[in-house]
């Protein structure tokens, strides 16, 4: 297994481990589909904190981050996402792009990393905590999905990132 910085070219790939998510569990909230084109945008304005896994040229997994909310007070502080391919969970492949990302965060001056987690996923908050991430809140039914409320599970982890505050981080 490899990890890079993903590319355009991996945009159908992410699609295809995210989709499935999207369309048939609750451990997203959105029922929005991803497409090649907005993957593609969102891979550009986002590196080098895009991260992709691949073996033997099949793409296994993904994480990235954006912002966690408007404003500069916020501006260290970034929410991630991190899927795999169904062949990839349970070995290691998670944990190795979150600690990649976690490297690319600390290089951009980042402070603090968030999950946001539905709580009925019982695994991601588990592989969360074995990363050093907190749980730091829990918002009942902020999320609709199914026809049901979803309640949601923040977590959140502090790096040791490279720059003082005062230095700003880098751009995404």
């Amino acid at each position: 297994m490899i990890l890079r910085p993903a590319t355009a070219a991996d945009a159908r790939a992410i699609c295809a481990i995210v989709n499935p998510i999207i369309r048939d569990t609750t451990i997203t909230f959105t029922t929005v589909e991803r497409t090649p084109e907005a993957v593609t945008a969102e891979i550009s304005e986002r590196l080098p904190a895009f991260l992709v896994a691949e073996d033997d040229g099949t793409v296994l997994g993904y994480a990235t981050y954006g912002p966690f909310r408007g404003g500069p007070g916020y501006a260290y502080t970034r929410e991630h996402s991190v899927h795999l391919a169904l062949q990839a969970r349970g070995k290691a492949t998670g944990r190795a792009l979150m600690e990649a990302l976690e490297q690319v965060a600390r290089r951009q001056g980042i402070h603090v990393l968030v999950a946001g987690i539905s709580a009925e996923n019982l695994a991601a908050i588990a592989f969360h905590a074995r990363l050093g991430f907190t749980e730091t809140g829990r918002m009942p039914q902020v999320g609709t999905k199914f026809g049901q409320w979803h309640d949601l599970v923040l977590m959140q982890k502090i790096l040791r990132a490279i720059g003082a505050p005062d230095s700003g981080p880098a751009s995404l």
